[in-house]
């Protein structure tokens, strides 16, 4: 499944942009930008860290993923939306990456965890009707479990930074 989004606002809860997720590979609608968390600069090239707080940017709207404490409109969990105006929204737009290592590998499994309400990003089998037929309800959740793992499947990947190889492959004389 993946993380997917339109201008589809919610008729419930926030009335927020609505975040879905869906099966399909060819949908631009499923594009994110990584970003640097709230108010933070995050320097293209830079590695992403693991505990490091990021925002996920739609490229489609311009709005960042985002949760807060309304019900989901299927499940009754932690609502996730998208929210903002060209990428620029508040504090509840921040995520955790959660994984192993170091880094935020390009091939790993990786889990977010929203930083001010501690929910995993979570999709689960709960349908919704029109007018989103099909998609799936992509909610927070309170525990780590196997509906919280994201991957990276497509995209535009940088090239880590100079001063990044640097830090890996400088060695004391």
């Amino acid at each position: 499944v993946r993380l997917h989004s339109h201008d589809v606002r919610y008729g419930s809860g926030s009335g927020q942009q609505s975040v879905t997720g869906v099966s399909a590979a060819d949908d631009g609608n499923s594009y994110w930008r990584v970003r640097g968390r709230t108010a933070a600069v995050c320097e293209r090239g830079t590695p992403v860290r693991c505990g490091q707080a990021i925002r996920l940017t739609h490229l489609g709207t311009g709005r960042n993923l985002h949760s807060h404490r309304f019900a989901s409109p299927l499940s009754g969990n932690q609502e996730v939306s998208a929210f903002g105006e060209a990428g620029e929204g508040d504090y509840l737009d921040d995520w955790t990456v959660v994984c192993s290592g170091t880094y935020w590998a390009r091939d790993s499994e990786v889990r977010f965890q929203h930083t001010s309400t501690d929910v995993f990003l979570s999709v689960t089998g709960e349908q919704y009707g029109r007018p989103i037929h099909g998609q799936k309800e992509v909610h927070g959740m309170a525990v780590s479990s196997q509906n919280n793992y994201w991957k990276v499947m497509e995209g535009i990947f940088m090239q880590p930074s100079e001063v990044f190889k640097a830090e890996l492959y400088h060695a004391e004389l």
